[in-house]
């Protein structure tokens, strides 16, 4: 064979061999795609996203749509070729593995983990709407979780109310540590707590007050790792919290959805609802994301790039973006989206009544002019 033809031959087999690989080859990498959006003034499975009882709501027009984004599972890993076509998309985004799922943590890990953490955006942003509004929120001291194996498993459970301990009113979660790390391991402990059990409907519905005693092990015994201060310390098992209350009932019927980022936007929904001619948007399509604490502090989130394509798909002509995530959301945004910058819960609805009256020159912006 003549020597450039053996050349060419030889070429093209690698060639060949070099595509192959980069089709088999796995890469640690997840992919991030648009998501849907939820209209919080809405419905959703035909039921409304957002739903008072126990105080007047008003009608509401126009949309505040929360934002959500799409993620490969913990399993799932990219060819090269694949994860070099994500990066060449706009509407993809090719991130580390680990940035997503942590070392060791499954698809199940996952979904539990973003379930906890939209619980917990959702107390945080009624919390926040509620004080915004002046409607005073209360709140009480629960059992968080229960450690598999510890003294308390069976006897006390996630949600129990803790009223006092060993007979003495407990009220914050330090009180509580110091009441069991004041007794020796082995030594019981006596909790009066008032059981969240289920109705017949399987609603969560308050019983009346019992005492529930609990022995103590050492700290090391539940927990090898334990820091060397603690681990001789007594312990049952539980961790403790603060659950807040309030004076009437505000359900927040989405399914299957997870995360934080949600928090502003079902605060401006529920405050939109509790407000007489409300009408915050008014009637303009406002997407937004961001998280939500107590306080009504907006904070970051990620995927920010695929939440913009989300919502400008939806329709959406604004959208608040925390202002930690201006900086990448401005970068690239889609043509027709006006980004507004948030911090607060009460910037947002500041920027919402110059929306209402027009002033959308002076709205806070994340993009440089």
């Amino acid at each position: 064979m003549p020597r450039r033809s053996a050349t060419m031959l030889a070429a093209t087999l690698l060639l060949i061999a070099l595509l192959c690989v980069s089709v088999l080859m796995k890469v640690p990498y997840t992919e991030m795609s648009p998501g849907p959006t939820y209209n919080t003034l809405g419905n959703q499975g035909g039921k409304p996203v957002i739903s008072i009882s126990g105080h007047e709501s008003y009608p509401t027009t126009g949309h505040l749509n929360m934002t959500t984004v799409q993620v490969t599972g913990a399993k799932y890993e990219p060819s090269l070729v694949n994860a070099v076509v994500g990066w060449l998309r706009d509407d993809v985004l090719v991130v580390p593995h680990d940035n997503v799922y942590p070392k060791g943590q499954s698809d199940a890990d996952a979904k539990k983990q973003n379930a906890e953490e939209f619980a917990s955006s959702e107390d945080s942003a009624r919390t926040a709407a509620l004080q915004q509004l002046g409607i005073p929120v209360g709140s009480e001291l629960i059992v968080k979780s229960v450690t598999a194996g510890a003294p308390a498993e069976g006897r006390l459970h996630a949600g129990d109310q803790i009223v006092a301990v060993d007979g003495a009113a407990v009220g914050s979660v330090e009180q509580v540590v110091a009441a069991v790390t004041k007794h020796k391991p082995g030594e019981p402990v006596v909790f009066t707590v008032v059981p969240r059990v289920k109705d017949a409907g399987g609603a969560a519905a308050p019983g009346g007050k019992t005492d529930v005693t609990v022995p103590t092990v050492r700290a090391k015994d539940l927990d090898p790792k334990a820091p060397a201060e603690r681990a001789e310390l007594a312990v049952v098992g539980i961790g403790t919290g603060i659950r807040h209350t309030y004076p009437f009932q505000i359900d927040i019927g989405l399914q299957d959805v997870g995360g934080p980022s949600a928090g502003l936007m079902f605060s401006l929904g529920i405050i939109d609802k509790l407000t007489p001619g409300g009408d915050l948007t008014g009637g303009r399509f406002v997407a937004g994301t961001g998280t939500i604490d107590d306080d009504g502090k907006v904070g970051p989130i990620g995927g920010i790039s695929m939440k913009l394509i989300a919502a400008r798909d939806a329709g959406a002509e604004y959208f608040f973006t925390p202002s930690s995530n201006c900086a990448e959301a401005g970068k690239n945004v889609p043509s027709g989206l006006t980004l507004i910058k948030t911090d607060t819960l009460d910037g947002a609805l500041k920027s919402l009544e110059q929306l209402r009256s027009g002033q959308t020159s002076a709205l806070p912006s994340c993009v440089t002019k």
